[in-house]
């Protein structure tokens, strides 16, 4: 960690993460691709589901961001023992939670969707979705922890090899379960929900059988007995929770936009998660170097040098900005050719391209504004960010609720939306860091 103020440093801490990403995004662009050959309305019913899945997520995202952060402060500290006892109760933490929300997400979540869904069909086809998705949760939020553990000690290169395995177990489990073989026959969307599921087992093994032939157990403290550490996870919510919430408004404000689109009708919803797709694609880049600025910023401040972390946050937006200028090319030459592998319907396409354009300049705004707006995160006054978060997605609802609805334009006018959330999240994160005391924070 002693030089993080250079190009080479950041990428390869980046890197990692930016390719496991890619692996991520291979399961979201393969589900949408086999979903929108089965119908749109299971595409539709899929990425709203997903989505709302994700939301539920969001608590053990959220958790292990918080411990992300704690890890990298430790880490730059040298204080390495201590992370240990942090995995362990964290772990303690995460089991029983993640099993109320099986349940919960099992036994609940059809009354929620029944009251913000239009489509009798899509209802339908979200509630099969869920209900075999949900079995993921505990595993994932493990992984979750695994994750949280390896990027806060920037030793990132571990996450490519796991993303990449559970990707292609999934991209294998999703075509033999959606379209069937052999005995077993088409499952359609419950199919995708099942090699998802699966798919997070597969990583989960993967990280076990890493760590435990590849981790120094007494460095880190894993090989001690730790009891449960009350104070420890205090430590831990304190920061974790308000990136919780952080992440719960962001992702639900993401299904409130796109319920919003489903009462502008299935066609506008279908086309609207295949821009979703592509977007996230465009994104990858982005997560990978903002959650490398997360544990940069911490473990610089853990190292006291807090005078190198704006210096260190401005070269990851250049980078970052330069990584995703490599995609426009492509967009701007081959739209409809990039569209095609979502939709075979031309009519699809045609009013495709306009959204794809308005996107593509959007994430160029989203660079800027979001790895400053991690770098607030990553110092550790969580408080600040999701207040950050709160404002601009509430602007950000309101405008496009104005646009869509109220004002009745065309999905392409909707999607320009974004612009105004990247400009509030820009501007809470200059002020953050202009006038708050933000140099002292201890953890």
């Amino acid at each position: 960690m002693k030089n993080l103020l250079n190009y080479k440093s950041i990428w390869n801490i980046s890197l990692p993460i930016i390719l496991s990403g890619v692996a991520q995004n291979i399961v979201n662009v393969t589900d949408t691709a086999f979903l929108g050959r089965v119908g749109l309305v299971e595409l539709g019913a899929a990425g709203n589901a997903g989505i709302f899945y994700f939301v539920i997520m969001v608590i053990g995202l959220g958790f292990s961001i918080g411990l992300q952060i704690i890890i990298g402060r430790r880490n730059g500290e040298q204080n390495f023992t201590q992370i240990g006892a942090l995995i362990k109760n964290s772990i303690w933490f995460v089991i029983p939670i993640s099993i109320m929300l099986v349940f919960f997400v099992r036994f609940l979540s059809p009354s929620f969707l029944e009251l913000v869904t239009t489509s009798k069909d899509i209802l339908d086809a979200s509630n099969k979705y869920l209900a075999i998705r949900s079995i993921g949760i505990p595993l994932a939020f493990i992984n979750f922890i695994f994750i949280a553990f390896y990027t806060g000690i920037t030793q990132t290169k571990v996450l490519i090899y796991a993303t990449f395995i559970q990707a292609i177990s999934n991209v294998i489990m999703d075509y033999l379960f959606i379209f069937g073989f052999s005995t077993v026959n088409p499952m359609g969307i419950e199919g995708a929900a099942l090699a998802s599921a699966l798919s997070d087992l597969v990583a989960l093994l993967f990280f076990i059988i890493f760590t435990h032939y590849t981790i120094d157990y007494n460095k880190y403290g894993i090989s001690k007995k730790v009891n449960f550490q009350f104070k420890a996870l205090i430590k831990i919510l304190k920061v974790s929770v308000p990136i919780m919430i952080q992440n719960f408004i962001a992702l639900s404000a993401w299904l409130a936009f796109f319920i919003l689109i489903e009462k502008m009708g299935e066609r506008e919803l279908g086309i609207s998660h295949i821009i979703r797709s592509i977007y996230m694609v465009l994104m990858i880049p982005l997560f990978g170097f903002s959650s490398a600025t997360n544990t940069m910023v911490s473990n610089l401040m853990g190292q006291k040098r807090v005078e190198d972390v704006l210096n260190v946050v401005n070269k990851v937006i250049w980078l970052c900005l330069a990584v995703t200028a490599c995609f426009l090319p492509f967009i701007l030459l081959f739209p409809k050719t990039i569209l095609s592998f979502y939709t075979n319907d031309n009519t699809v396409i045609e009013e495709s391209v306009p959204i794809l354009y308005v996107i593509a300049i959007a994430m160029f705004f989203f660079c800027v504004a979001f790895i400053r707006f991690s770098a607030v995160t990553g110092t550790g006054k969580t408080t600040y960010s999701l207040a950050i978060e709160t404002i601009s997605i509430s602007t950000y609802l309101f405008v496009a609720y104005l646009i869509g609805i109220v004002y009745n334009y065309s999905l392409a006018i909707v999607w320009c939306s974004e612009f105004i959330y990247f400009f509030m999240m820009a501007l809470g994160s200059y002020i953050y860091f202009k006038f708050s005391d933000w140099r002292k924070i201890e953890l």
